[in-house]
């Protein structure tokens, strides 16, 4: 499996696909991608109803270059513990989260549905879930993100890594 996020066009679609091995249980994983006190350690400060049609706001305490931070607001379009998390966000698009058990820990798979992203901003898109997705494995393991210094020339690493192979 590649941790690399993998673009799928489809029906004038733009997808960004990862897969990742967890060495947590589908449960574990769940908790961090659902409870807001879990997800502030690795994604966003969020307010998440969990139900079908329930609200979402995440609200992202990393920064850019610029020092700009983002909010996206969305609501659940699927929410089936601990398998399968799906929002639908105005300035992310669609992200689906599936988890499926594998030994001792976990497979993830997100998809992230961006239907109109410029070029340019496709790398930006595949860096930062591929840095997320790498906190989220740190969480799990207790090591929640220093949000005010965290490691922007980590994310630059991996996003001229995306940049080198001419996406």
């Amino acid at each position: 499996m590649s941790a690399d996020g993998n673009v799928i066009k489809k029906d004038g679609r733009t997808l960004v696909r990862y897969e990742r091995r967890l060495r947590h249980s589908p449960e574990r994983v769940w908790q961090a991608l659902t409870e807001p006190k879990e997800l502030s350690g690795w994604l966003a400060d969020a307010d998440l109803e969990p139900a079908v049609g329930g609200r979402v706001e995440l609200r992202w305490l990393n920064t850019d270059e610029h020092g700009n931070s983002a909010v996206a607001r969305g609501t659940v379009t699927a929410f089936d513990p601990p398998r399968l998390l799906e929002l639908d966000t105005d300035i992310h698009g669609r992200l689906r989260w599936e988890l499926s058990p594998d030994g001792d820990g976990c497979v993830l798979v997100l998809v992230a549905d961006i239907s109109h992203v410029p070029s340019d901003f496709l790398l930006k898109v595949l860096a930062g879930w591929h840095t997320h997705l790498d906190f989220l494995a740190e969480a799990l393991d207790g090591q929640r993100v220093d949000w005010p210094n965290w490691p922007l020339d980590r994310w630059q690493e991996i996003h001229d890594g995306y940049a080198a192979k001419r996406l």
